[in-house]
């Protein structure tokens, strides 16, 4: 296994378990949804190229498409998200960032 593998696959694990989508109040952990390792794969380089940003984090979570209803629907993740758990995914983000 390389090192960015196993750096993308603890991204994967700390988006996981702290962030999540919210819906009427009731909070699905990105995990459980199995959204945290395409995330983590398309934030890592991103994080490698020391070029993340609030606005790229926007972007990444407009660009990621939930189906909903068995495909009846789809939303982009950041309406799912709420804009406080999007700041801590920012902040997880920048932590991430300063230990590669």
């Amino acid at each position: 296994m390389s090192a960015s593998t196993r750096q993308i696959e603890a991204l994967a694990a700390a988006i996981a378990d702290k962030i999540y989508i919210d819906v009427a109040k009731w909070h699905l952990y990105l995990g459980d949804a199995k959204l945290h390792t395409p995330l983590a794969e398309a934030f890592f380089p991103e994080l490698e190229a020391r070029s993340i940003s609030e606005a790229k984090v926007e972007a990444i979570l407009q660009q990621t498409s939930i189906a909903l209803g068995g495909g009846r629907a789809t939303i982009p993740l950041r309406d799912l998200i709420s804009r406080a758990n999007q700041n801590d995914l920012y902040e997880l983000l920048i932590d991430f960032q300063h230990e590669l």
